[in-house]
């Protein structure tokens, strides 16, 4: 092999390691679009961390793992979740029957087992390997493992082969009664350096958790911040916290501050490896769910999926850089884009957490707010609380700004009268197809395409797979080429009240853009 050959191959594993996901296969004959500078190819691998659902023993948790149908990938591959270092029980695989077992048993080899040999073994001084859970059997069906009680523990996952391209694990949790009840929900996240939750809180009402989970060998060191209405809250607690290898760490924001604000921006940062975050926020009046991480800092931020029913919305923004960002506020509804009255724009100062009421600017349409700057372009980060019904019988539920569905993108554990899917197409019309996966104990996959107009939010009640059983998986690819936002509400009713929670759908990175070799090594020979 030639020098030349060798340094591009070296290059493409440079790839691979850098992104964790680049696939080295043979590339497409010469000539057959010679003006690509890339093939985008199925990734091999793809990492997903869940946090451990709830402390309460009322609490029951599915996890449901997902991976799409995609072509060009390998014949075989893995996708599983396994309990984090020192956490509990883990969830039973509805499909197998299996069910991890209980911390300190001293017949599983679990944590806290003196005499087994498995992790804590002081006699032979082996660690036993985790035994997976919630291991789906094919691409294109769902997989679901089942826990209750407030033990569950935070999983870490790995998917590889066929089952990496646009894996998902979907955490869903229903408390019946105490603070957070209600419907809490979490597309479990992929390990990253820096993470922007606005929309947190430490006033009286409110207990809000960010969890931190470390997926690697060697422990990770990480920065939390707080941004109030004032600016940086003063807190040295919350810096160069340590998350040991393979573990999970909730962190009360309470004991980060002395402050009690309603609104906050969180910000983690991570020093040295990486992590998954989420903040969890449980309210003793307003029920709880978890809050993911907004979309990247951007001039323009997109908020889809308002339920028509909401009562309340407060949209929070927060401005990292070092200037004011002066915002657009708009709806885009099912007829088109309009303006809240009243709240025609927003001002963020830099560095600051702005927050305003919008009251219920849906009006018994489904909608999706649009943050664009009004003059210069700055950076800014957003989400809103969404409060349903009235009195007592409120449950709220947050959206953080989202990225594109780009080119697909899946949400899973749906149920043939629970779930709602809104399409947002701020930018021009738009055309989605659809499809409902194989049910997790049996179904045909259905698909259905629909037309975003313009400026519009689309809800639908998605199709249904025929003869269904158990719970389901949807999957968005636009067919054009307008940008196409998403997001997806479960509704489960307790007791008379609606418990609720809702997930964007941002694009999954299912494939990665690998050079063309046989083009590279042609131009580099020359």
């Amino acid at each position: 092999m030639n020098r030349t050959t060798l340094s591009l191959i070296a290059g493409t594993a440079a790839l691979a390691a850098v992104t964790g996901f680049a696939t080295l296969n043979q590339p497409e004959p010469a000539g057959q679009d010679t003006a690509r500078a890339a093939a985008e190819l199925p990734v091999e691998r793809t990492s997903l961390l869940c946090p451990s659902p709830s402390t309460s023993d009322l609490a029951e948790t599915s996890y449901t793992s997902f991976t799409p149908v995609t072509k060009g990938t390998a014949a075989t591959g893995t996708a599983e979740l396994t309990a984090a270092a020192g956490d509990a029980a883990a969830p039973t695989d509805t499909a197998s029957g299996k069910t991890g077992d209980k911390a300190g048993d001293k017949k599983s080899g679990k944590p806290g087992d003196k005499t087994s040999g498995g992790t804590g073994d002081k006699a032979s001084g082996k660690k036993k390997a985790a035994k997976p859970v919630v291991a789906p059997k094919t691409p294109g069906t769902p997989a679901v493992g089942v826990t209750t009680g407030g033990d569950a523990p935070a999983l870490l996952g790995t998917a590889e082969g066929k089952f990496a391209p646009g894996w998902t694990v979907q955490e869903t949790t229903e408390i019946v009664a105490g603070s957070g009840r209600g419907l809490q929900g979490l597309t479990c996240t992929a390990p990253d350096t820096e993470f922007w939750f606005p929309g947190a809180s430490t006033s009286a009402d409110r207990t809000d958790y960010v969890h931190l989970t470390n997926p690697d060998d060697s422990a990770a060191v990480v920065d939390v911040e707080l941004y109030g209405k004032g600016g940086a809250l003063a807190s040295t607690v919350g810096e160069d916290i340590t998350v040991p290898p393979h573990s999970s760490e909730p962190i009360l924001l309470s004991t980060l501050t002395p402050e009690k604000q309603e609104d906050l921006t969180v910000h983690v940062n991570v020093r040295s490896g990486r992590l998954g975050a989420a903040v969890q926020a449980l309210d003793a009046k307003l029920g709880g769910d978890w809050l993911a991480s907004s979309a990247e800092p951007a001039a323009t931020q997109v908020i889809p999926g308002i339920p028509k029913d909401a009562t309340a919305v407060r949209l929070v923004a927060y401005a990292p850089g070092d200037a004011d960002a002066d915002l657009k506020v708009q709806l885009a509804s099912t007829s088109g884009l309009i303006t809240p009255a009243g709240h025609e724009t927003l001002h963020v100062k830099a560095g600051m957490t702005t927050s305003v009421d919008l009251g219920d600017v849906t009006r018994g349409e489904a909608g999706s707010l649009i943050l664009t700057p009004t003059d210069h372009a700055t950076p800014v980060v957003a989400a809103v609380r969404v409060l349903r019904g009235k009195g007592d019988k409120q449950e709220s539920a947050f959206i953080p700004a989202a990225g594109p569905v780009g080119a697909r993108a899946s949400a899973a554990d749906n149920a043939a009268k629970t779930a709602a899917l809104s399409l947002t197409a701020p930018k021009g019309a738009a055309k989605v197809r659809v499809t409902a996966s194989a049910g997790s104990g049996g179904g045909t996959s259905v698909s259905q395409t629909y037309t975003v107009k313009a400026g519009t939010t689309l809800e639908v009640r998605p199709p249904v797979p025929a003869g269904l059983k158990g719970t389901f998986a949807l999957t968005v690819e636009p067919l054009t080429a307008t940008p196409v936002y998403a997001a997806r509400t479960l509704t489960v009713t307790q007791e008379g009240v609606s418990g609720f929670t809702i997930q964007t759908l941002p694009d999954d990175r299912g494939t990665v853009a690998v050079p063309q070799v046989d083009e590279d090594i042609a131009v580099l020979q020359r």
